[in-house]
């Protein structure tokens, strides 16, 4: 075990500034971010990370599906590395910190363990996972599902945004489909930092949370058809409409929710209608449904249950729905020693820690599929994320990049100190 250092704490505010500098890229008038994956300024807060990266001592390798990863070698370069990081992109309306905070810490402790002078037996590799959110190319978490196994790198390659355009002419458009092969190698341990997004630390004052497991996920698409028409002429009984028929799919996944209560959330995000013209009677719209839950059995029922509702709003409407499940994330428990490492670095440190389970899917979710893997989770105000109104204390920044520093420490073996 590592010793409780008291000299051995992150610059809160060397962090806070990098924050705020990254925060620049992708700025909203609201305070927020717009910087959606594989975009232009993707590409210049990925070019100011590796700039920082590569002053921090790090020598930085991009693969296939153009994550970066930023190596401070261990005194055993044979070992497996302890990873550390999570993701740049964001939500169209998202907020500062989700991901951001990750990253960032990150490279503070890689500038930490630089000031230092710390040395350790295992590499440290810091990484910027791509598209993490699946704001444009779905699913989420697509380029650490690669590197789990989840997707091939050709499928991941292959998939489109709502414009038509891959995830593979994006990344060469934008130089960061890198030469390195995805995952097929050892990974001694990795962690994420991350904000809650959830009320739980902020309601009672906890200043950690230790994450024991993400729940399961299911993402549908589903395509609604009817008949279009003009909203004048034809009479109401007489109607295929296909907005109605989603609105009654909206309905009814919501109530699959609420019957799966407390632990459950369904969720319609996304909707698009068509012709999306005020006076006909919408012909056609593309819906998303989101499901989670942290048990299986009941993310099974739910799913079950809005499969059911589809078809009989469909046959009682008299459209047609056409639906495909996108992405299905098991609940996937984390590591117990990972998990213990950041209980006694948060202890050691004389920080307030409670036991919390992830309701987002996160990139340490699916690399705790084939690695170890914990994840760190600090307080945001109110509990709001995928929000430009999203934000945190720099003092909880602070305090979960500390636990992050000594995790990574307990686990990588200094040799030094």
């Amino acid at each position: 075990m590592v010793r409780a250092d008291t000299n051995r704490r992150v610059n809160g505010d060397r962090l806070w500034e990098s924050l705020m500098e990254m925060a620049k890229i992708g700025a909203t008038p609201k305070g927020g971010l717009n910087r959606l994956a594989l975009t232009d300024l993707d590409r210049e807060c990925r070019l100011l990370f590796r700039t920082w990266a590569e002053a921090a001592g790090c020598t930085v390798k991009v693969d296939r599906m153009g994550s970066m990863f930023a190596r401070r070698e261990g005194t055993d370069p044979s070992l497996p590395p302890v990873m550390l990081g999570s993701h740049l992109d964001t939500q169209p309306t998202g907020g500062k910190f989700d991901g951001v905070l990750g990253v960032l810490g990150a490279l503070e402790v890689m500038r930490t363990l630089q000031d230092l002078d710390i040395k350790t037996r295992h590499p440290i590799e810091m990484v910027n996972w791509t598209n993490e959110e699946g704001s444009r190319f779905a699913p989420a978490m697509t380029a650490s599902g690669v590197f789990a196994g989840v997707l091939s790198v050709e499928e991941a390659l292959a998939i489109k945004d709502t414009d038509g355009k891959s995830m593979g002419e994006e990344l060469a458009r934008i130089g960061f489909m890198g030469d390195a092969p995805v995952g097929g190698r050892p990974v001694h341990a990795l962690f994420e930092l991350h904000i809650e997004q959830g009320p739980i630390l902020e309601e009672e004052g906890t200043d950690i949370g230790i994450v024991t497991m993400a729940n399961g996920q299911k993402w549908y698409e589903v395509t609604i058809t009817g008949v279009e028409s003009h909203a004048g002429p034809t009479p109401m009984s007489r109607r295929k409409d296909a907005l109605l028929g989603a609105a009654r799919i909206i309905e009814r996944v919501n109530a699959v929710g609420h019957a799966h209560e407390p632990q459950a959330c369904a969720t319609c995000g996304m909707i698009e209608a068509y012709p999306n013209s005020r006076n006909v009677i919408p012909g056609s719209v593309f819906l998303t449904i989101d499901l989670r839950h942290p048990d299986g059995d009941k993310l099974a029922s739910m799913a079950k249950a809005a499969e059911e509702g589809i078809a009989e709003i469909a046959a009682r409407t008299g459209v047609t729905c056409d639906y495909k499940l996108v992405a299905d994330f098991p609940p996937q428990p984390f590591e117990a020693s990972c998990v213990d490492a950041v209980r006694q670095a948060a202890t050691r440190l004389g920080l307030t820690a409670r036991e919390i389970s992830s309701g987002a899917g996160h990139d340490a979710v699916n690399v705790a599929r084939v690695a170890p893997a914990a994840m760190i989770f600090v307080p945001c105000v109110d509990g709001i994320s995928h929000n430009e109104a999203e934000d945190i204390r720099p003092a909880w920044a602070t305090a979960g990049t500390n636990v992050l520093l000594e995790a990574v420490l307990e686990k990588s073996e200094v040799v030094n100190g």
